[in-house]
């Protein structure tokens, strides 16, 4: 395994990141344990997870899951960077959500709580809460990195300008800032490539795509269909307009991959690894099989008439002025 940097920080993590969104819901934490056990036989140290996983608003099931896998010892803990979330709702009251102080405050011990641990790797702001300034933010993360209960801070789904204004403002305070920036990115969804990633080069902020295989969508969903095999959520009823929708660029897409010799899927992880500022992307696996077909993106080099013809059917984004001006 090769380890990279977390952006510009000098954190070693692995070019994939084991999210853990099904631990719960659908897979079950025996299984899970097991999936946890893999990962890290196969190298990879980088796990994502938030409070707000597990479906039971409040009871963060899913880090309570990793809490008792890292509560098993044999250097689990040590070994895993963890990264988790905070901002959805984890209760009714008005300060059980989102970024103040408070929340920040009490979000974080009580992930810790569930995780077993002492200290988050990487703590990350679900999404960008537009009522908290982000010099109360930085105070809050300040404190718990004094406190030593995190060690990094990252964002999710923050526009291009939020992660410059926090930036900037983390400089004025003289604080390190933003280390890393979970977006919705596949060759599907290409938006960030206009402002994002661009600020995430310039600032430093290493790339965690969600979402790398579109829901499914590229992961060879048109082959399951017609073989007749278990498409799992890629033709749940919510996704049933995006495939017909992209029909035929996933029919070309598909065509491509065999003429390519390889899975859809790992070609979609194998894409991304090659996109500025991108760190490693999120693969989320149901299964044991599903983690392990992950790590044949890594042996993958896409020379440049594959990207090319990949730009071809997914056309992408100039960064911006020049995406939409001249």
């Amino acid at each position: 395994m090769d380890y990279v940097n977390l952006g510009r920080s000098g954190l070693l993590v692995s070019p994939l990141c084991l999210g853990t969104m099904n631990f719960g819901p659908r897979t079950s934490e025996e299984d899970s344990f097991a999936i946890m056990d893999r990962a890290h036989e196969l190298g990879l140290n980088f796990f994502d997870t938030a409070n707000t996983y597990g479906g039971k608003k409040g009871e963060g099931v899913t880090e309570s899951i990793i809490g008792r896998w890292f509560a098993q010892g044999g250097g689990r803990r040590e070994r895993t960077v963890i990264a988790t979330k905070l901002y959805g709702d984890m209760g009714d009251w008005p300060n059980e959500r989102r970024l103040s102080a408070l929340n920040i405050r009490r979000a974080c011990d009580a992930s810790l709580k569930r995780l077993r641990t002492d200290y988050i790797d990487v703590y990350q702001a679900h999404h960008v809460d537009r009522n908290t300034p982000f010099e109360e933010f930085w105070e809050a993360m300040e404190v718990l990195r004094q406190q030593g209960k995190i060690l990094y801070v990252g964002s999710s789904n923050f526009a291009g300008w939020h992660l410059a204004k926090a930036q900037e403002s983390a400089a004025r305070r003289r604080f390190m800032g933003l280390v890393s920036e979970q977006s919705h990115y596949n060759l599907l969804t290409r938006a960030v490539e206009m402002e994002v990633l661009p600020a995430c080069e310039d600032y430093g902020i290493g790339v965690i795509p969600w979402s790398p295989l579109a829901g499914g969508l590229l992961s060879g969903v048109l082959r399951k269909l017609d073989s007749g095999a278990d498409t799992g959520r890629s033709v749940a009823d919510h996704m049933v307009k995006q495939l017909e929708k992209h029909r035929d660029k996933i029919e070309q897409y598909e065509k491509l991959c065999d003429e390519l010799g390889q899975h859809p899927a790992d070609v979609a992880l194998a894409w991304l690894l090659k996109q500025r500022a991108v760190t490693a992307p999120i693969i989320g696996p149901r299964t044991m099989e599903q983690l392990e077909n992950s790590l044949r993106a890594l042996e993958i080099d896409l020379d440049d008439a594959a990207l090319a013809r990949l730009d071809e059917i997914f056309p992408g984004h100039r960064t911006a002025p020049e995406d939409y001006a001249w």
